[in-house]
């Protein structure tokens, strides 16, 4: 029953009470009217039977008026009792919605609650596993610094320094210089001298002299030395040969190098475009020397974020390589790489890719499945790969690195000796089954048989793992940690103790020398005195 229609029963109920109060008061007049007439009848003595019959049914009407009168206040009364309870429920109905929306806005609050504590949680895991990569790392450092350069009496060469300095994981590739060094510099010197040679041009003894004795004193931060060293030595070449000279060029490259490792890259940009215009006129443009200079520039512009400066001059130093070496020699694919840097650095991955594989064909091609390359352009292939967040392809070529290096120690990956990828990712697998987590030498001893402390086998171990924490597999990511710290300490050990034999036996040497340089001493004086006995002293004193 809605409001209206109550509305309407009590205001009719209202006029039926007026109705019948009037009703009632009519019925009572006549009642009184047929009272008065009732007792002069009786006063007469007449017949009164009508009349009292006239007066009960009188009576009877007024009382049935006042049962309705008696109804109708009870209607109303129970109306407005309907009316307060309405009120009361639609009351209620307000606070029950608002209550709802209350529970409902609490709910939403401990929903969020929950994720932000759940999201927390995980960002507190992920900084616990990160604090631990970072202690890994910062081992992995420690032991790095404490590597002595060398045995007791031992010199390192600048060209080994610069090879321990060098990053071998990701990074801008170093520059390639006229005189190459490391190992793959070996094969480069060789192929551009001879590539050289066979085009009229051969840098001349000297300047390789004077190359590694400028890069020596840069390694050793010299550079007061270095420079001074490098612009008399171009001064006179100016002076013997004229400004645009072949030989000019390679010293203009050599400051040019030394300008850049102190981060004047303008006068060391300046110098190299001077170097490539003079090559450019006398050598010619299609000439390894020019392919070299221009790489250099390029990788100039790279440190100075100049990428898109930077790849058309090295895209023209693989042209010249190509041309003069063949698509397939080494030297192209080192051109390869730092061209798949340089685009790396532009997010052009699918040129990145291409060039990489290539590289990574005439690698493997021309130089063998082991050779270190092979290793490190696998690495930067990787790279590439996470930086599009192709995690499974980077996976497969760290561990084809692991692979290899396992394989070339033990022969094979049989069920004994088993590549430490898959020996981490078992350890991942059985982490809850093994409760007391069986230590890693217990599975073998692979970080020690496999050498893993040559660095492009260290980088690709730090590098899966990392890539192992990123997927959550925090157990198979401390296996790796864990190799690499042994075998780091392992031949941090072993160098130290060839250093203390080194100085131990140096020692007993140099002792040794000094006790027979005393007996030969003691044996020629007395030989002196027995030659002296049962003779006349000379008069004259001898001279030594």
């Amino acid at each position: 029953m809605t409001a209206l229609l109550q509305e309407e029963i009590v205001s009719n109920t209202k006029t039926v009470v007026q109705g019948l109060d009037a009703l009632r008061s009519e019925h009572n007049a006549i009642l009184n009217g047929l009272m008065s007439s009732l007792k002069a009848i009786k006063k007469d003595k007449a017949d009164s039977n009508l009349m009292e019959e006239k007066t009960s049914i009188l009576q009877k009407n007024i009382d049935m008026i006042e049962l309705g009168l008696s109804e109708a206040q009870v209607m109303m009364a129970l109306a407005q009792h309907l009316q307060t309870v309405e009120a009361e429920k639609q009351k209620l109905r307000a606070q029950v919605r608002r209550l709802c929306q209350e529970n409902a806005w609490l709910r939403d609050e401990l929903a969020t609650t929950q994720q932000r504590l759940q999201h927390s949680e995980q960002n507190v895991a992920a900084l616990e596993e990160e604090k631990k990569h970072l202690e890994f790392m910062n081992s992995m450092k420690a032991y790095e610094t404490e590597q002595p350069s060398g045995s007791a009496g031992e010199e390192v060469s600048s060209s080994e320094q610069l090879q321990k300095e060098e990053p071998l994981d990701l990074g801008f590739p170093e520059d390639e210089e006229d005189i190459q060094h490391g190992e793959m510099g070996q094969s480069m010197t060789s192929s551009v001298m001879s590539a050289s040679a066979s085009q009229g041009y051969e840098i001349p003894a000297r300047l390789r002299t004077l190359h590694n004795l400028v890069i020596q004193y840069a390694s050793q931060g010299r550079y007061e030395v270095a420079v001074p060293l490098c612009k008399q030595a171009l001064e006179d070449l100016e002076k013997t040969s004229g400004h645009d000279h072949p030989d000019v060029a390679t010293m203009l490259n050599i400051l040019a190098l030394v300008y850049r490792d102190q981060n004047k890259y303008k006068e060391a940009a300046n110098l190299l475009n001077d170097a490539l215009s003079i090559r450019e006129k006398t050598l010619g443009e299609n000439h390894p020397a020019v392919a070299a200079t221009l790489n250099n520039l390029a990788v100039l512009y790279g440190k100075r974020g100049k990428y898109k400066e930077a790849e058309p001059l090295c895209k023209r130093a693989l042209q010249i390589r190509e041309k003069v070496l063949g698509m397939d020699h080494p030297d192209v694919a080192k051109q390869l790489n730092n061209l798949a840097l340089l685009c790396q650095n532009q997010a052009k991955y699918e040129e990145v890719e291409t060039y990489y594989q290539r590289a990574l064909q005439i690698y493997e091609t021309k130089l063998g499945p082991d050779d270190s390359n092979v290793a490190k352009t696998k690495n930067n292939l990787a790279s590439a790969f996470l930086k599009q967040g192709k995690y499974k392809q980077a996976e497969i070529l760290y561990k084809e690195v692991l692979t290899r290096a396992h394989e070339k120690e033990f022969g094979s990956s049989d069920g004994e000796h088993k590549p430490i990828w898959k020996v981490a990712e078992e350890r991942e697998e059985n982490k809850g089954k093994n409760k007391d987590n069986t230590p890693y030498a217990e599975y073998g001893g692979w970080h020690k048989a496999a050498k893993v402390d040559s660095p492009t086998v260290m980088t690709t171990l730090k590098n899966l793992s990392a890539l192992y924490r990123r997927q959550g597999k925090y157990e198979a990511a401390e296996t790796l940690e864990d190799v690499a710290l042994r075998s780091k300490k392992e031949a941090l050990d072993i160098v130290r103790q060839t250093t203390k034999v080194a100085e131990m036996l140096g020692t007993d040497g140099a002792k040794k020398r000094a006790d027979s340089k005393e007996r030969r001493r003691d044996s020629g004086s007395a030989a002196y005195e027995r030659e002296g006995e049962g003779h006349e002293t000379s008069k004259f004193p001898l001279r030594p």
